[in-house]
């Protein structure tokens, strides 16, 4: 899976990041390095949680099943 990011510098120099395509998954970081780091991070944090979501909710339906798909 690829995602786009985007990348910001602030006025302070420190850099601010976010995922559009996944909503409220933001980081930041002291340096541009530090910061794609910290947003791997937090993307690969947002992904976990929501298969934990989606596998909790597949479960409370007698007949949903949990399917993962490669896109």
């Amino acid at each position: 899976m690829k995602l786009d990011i985007i990348l910001e510098e602030e006025e302070d120099g420190t850099y601010s990041v976010h995922c559009p395509a996944l909503k409220g998954c933001h980081s930041q970081g002291k340096t541009r390095d530090e910061a794609l780091k910290n947003i791997q991070d937090a993307i690969d944090l947002y992904l976990e949680v929501s298969r934990e979501m989606a596998e909790k909710a597949a479960k409370g339906q007698p007949k949903s099943t949990l399917v993962e798909i490669a896109v």
